[in-house]
């Protein structure tokens, strides 16, 4: 976590407050905070680790939308930087002690997957593998290979996997990715309780998904048509969608352009539109479009009003995102490279309302280094 700068008497005189006034003060940080002000006594530690305090903690803390952002190259900079909805300023986190556990190989290249809870996956791409990491306990395994075999980095999609956490604060997870085998999806879960893999072969047809009982993974993206599933019930198959624009006057406009870029994810597209600036684009239009369940198809939902593009319309060179779509929320988040400069843009749509936020950021200070996974998260916990 952050270098946290403080003398014995400073320390010493905080301890001295009364303890509700403390518990205040901690309640006040973002959680990285919290598990720095752990190491700096007995006292605070004890406070800390009060199941009471921990209760409360969580409670605020697992209400946090979190986006971490992750650097090539982990023997130089084996830092994540994560910034919270609820902060003001990125944290950074170094795991390289942590994932030097599993990886030896001295110029290895560590990917961020996803993160979920307290969980973080990455991929190694020369020993195939993929390391869950746990910030809180620290605990680090690699998850065994998948029936499919070890797997490179370029071979997980974003939009294809998802992380669920166990809701026990056991520490155990579910990792869940679907796949074309034989050109049918395959969803593909491991249990980090069990360590088992398990294999669930999606079926055509329809039924009868609640938006908020069920998950989606892309198994492929396309602009006239993608390929999704829905994973229900563990008693029910997947189900296989297919969504497509309303008519083909709109898929041609998707298909036969350029100038438009699509970031998939819950259910969900973002479609951004650029024009070109010299040698470089310009983002004019976001729009993002969901699943309906009435008819499979791509539905459309909002877009980015024009006051906030024309504050976030800015050169780029080159640009990637990540989507979510949780709790009546769709966030999606952009990052794009002009001249070795990173812009990071992260909006958020709050569907009931029709309202889209802009959250600023400060600066990440990433110029000059190579994007090596971003992703959403939250559930955040002190256990």
């Amino acid at each position: 976590m952050d270098e946290y700068h403080s003398s014995d008497t400073n320390a010493l005189g905080f301890c001295l407050l009364p303890s509700e006034l403390i518990q205040s003060i901690l309640f006040s940080l973002a959680l990285p905070e919290i598990l720095r002000m752990k190491l700096v006594n007995k006292f605070l530690s004890y406070l800390i680790s009060d199941q009471d305090f921990i209760r409360q903690c969580n409670l605020r803390s697992r209400s946090a939308t979190w986006l971490f952002v992750y650097k090539k190259r982990w023997r130089r900079d084996a830092i994540l930087h994560g910034f919270s909805d609820q902060s003001n300023r990125w944290f950074k986190i170094c795991i390289e002690d942590l994932i030097k556990q599993v990886v030896f190989y001295p110029d290895e290249d560590i990917y961020l997957l996803t993160a979920s809870g307290n969980i973080f996956l990455f991929a190694s791409n020369s020993q195939k593998a993929v390391i869950a990491v746990n910030l809180v306990s620290k605990a680090v395994k690699k998850i065994p290979p998948c029936p499919l075999g070890p797997r490179g980095t370029s071979s997980w999609r974003r939009s294809g996997m998802k992380l669920v956490p166990e809701s026990s604060d056991s520490g155990h997870f579910r990792f869940l990715f679907v796949e074309l085998v034989g050109n049918s999806p395959v969803v593909f879960e491991y249990n980090s309780e069990t360590e088992k893999w398990q294999r669930r072969e999606a079926r055509e047809g329809k039924g009868n998904f609640a938006g908020n009982d069920c998950m989606f993974l892309n198994a492929h993206n396309a602009p006239q048509e993608s390929l999704v599933v829905a994973i229900g019930s563990e008693y029910i198959p997947p189900l296989i969608l297919r969504p497509r624009f309303g008519n083909r006057e709109q898929q041609a406009s998707w298909v036969n352009v350029n100038d438009r870029r699509h970031v998939y994810g819950d259910g969900h597209v973002m479609i951004m539109r650029s024009r070109d600036q010299r040698r470089a684009k310009v983002l004019c239009s976001i729009e993002v479009w969901g699943i309906s369940l009435r008819s499979g198809n791509w539905e459309y939902v909002s877009n980015v009003p024009s006051e906030i593009m024309e504050q976030i319309g800015k050169p780029y060179g080159v640009m990637t995102g990540c989507l979510e779509a949780r709790n009546g929320r769709i966030r999606v988040v952009l990052m794009s490279n002009y001249e070795g400069s990173w812009d990071i843009i992260w909006l958020t749509y709050h569907q009931q309302s029709g309202v889209w936020n802009w959250v600023l950021l400060p600066d990440c200070k990433m110029k000059g280094a190579n994007l090596a996974g971003i992703t959403f998260s939250s559930g955040l916990s002190l256990t």
